[in-house]
């Protein structure tokens, strides 16, 4: 893991903190439509947040 700094830290954890937002919030859409289109463009894009997290976790180890 490269050093970082405090700063880039706390921009890690916000970002991370809004991705995690992002990937319940998509989830909460898909789950209260009934329209397959729509659920699943949701839960797509619920995964599109989720891998972003992920990518986001992997520069803290």
């Amino acid at each position: 893991m490269a050093d970082l700094t405090s700063e880039e830290l706390k921009a890690l954890e916000d970002q991370l903190n809004c991705e995690q937002l992002l990937i319940k919030k998509f989830k909460t859409y898909a789950s209260m439509t009934s329209d397959a289109q729509i659920k699943t463009n949701c839960e797509q894009i619920a995964a599109q947040h989720k891998t972003h997290f992920d990518t986001l976790m992997g520069h803290l180890y």
